[in-house]
Parts: structure tokens; C-alpha cells; sequence
């Protein structure tokens, strides 16, 4: 299935490296790996926590410009730069879907591209077309 919408956050990279930050293909939307990095800058840094709340901040802008909200993600990924890290980010991740409670995986020791870097997350989102 082709992509019926391409979002762009704007950011330098996505023409470079050939990617959108979310596709909408029928009734999914796709958002690519988010960091807490905010025009530029990562913010947050050395807490995995805060971090991750700032990606969850990202990703929920990116669903919103397609017409989804959290509550629609269906499928998150989290990537970790280490396990340490597992509770903290788990923490955040209940916080915000502790009711939805979409399919999950976590994986740890993922070399960034920044090093300061503690956390990235993609995830799915589906609900029918009106």
C-alpha cells in the first residue's frame, strides 16, 4: 500500500537521509523513531525518563498532525542505549499507557547517533477512516 500522506517535522535530516517523521497509509500512521531532540537540541539530558516523556512529546505532535492521538497507537518500539535505564523509561511509558496498553518491545544497548542520547521510540497508531 503507498503512503496516502507523508508529515514532515521540518528538521534537515529527513530530505538527507530520505525519510518522513510519520506516513499515513490507509488507516495506520507510521511515526518514525523519536528522540527528545527539540529544534536541534536534545533536551533532557543524562535522564532517561525526561527523555522519553520529550519523545512521547514529539510522536504525539506527529500523530496529531495526522489526525491520531495516543490513544490510537496500537504499537510502540523503545530503543535504550542501556537496560539501566529499563525502569525509568518503563515508568514513563505506564504513565502515559497504562489504559491504552498497546503492543510493546523494548530493546537495549542501541548505539545512537548521539551519544547523550538515551532513548528513542517509533510507534503505530490505527483507527478507521470516518
Amino acid at each position: 500500500m503507498a503512503a496516502d500522506r507523508l508529515i514532515s517535522s521540518g528538521g534537515p535530516w529527513e530530505s538527507v537521509i530520505g525519510y518522513s517523521r510519520a506516513v499515513v497509509a490507509g488507516e495506520y500512521v507510521h511515526v518514525s523513531g523519536s528522540t527528545a531532540t527539540i529544534d536541534g537540541q536534545l533536551q533532557q539530558e543524562g535522564d532517561a525518563y525526561g527523555q522519553t516523556i520529550v519523545a512521547f512529546k514529539v510522536i504525539e505532535s506527529a500523530l496529531a498532525q495526522a489526525g491520531y492521538s495516543l490513544a490510537d497507537v496500537v504499537r510502540t518500539r523503545v530503543y535504550l542505549a542501556s537496560a539501566d535505564d529499563m525502569d525509568a523509561v518503563g515508568k514513563a511509558h505506564g504513565e502515559l499507557f497504562s489504559e491504552i496498553r498497546p503492543a510493546a518491545t523494548m530493546l537495549a544497548g542501541i548505539q545512537f547517533i548521539n551519544s547523550k542520547m538515551l532513548v528513542e521510540i517509533e510507534v503505530d497508531a490505527w483507527k478507521p477512516r470516518n
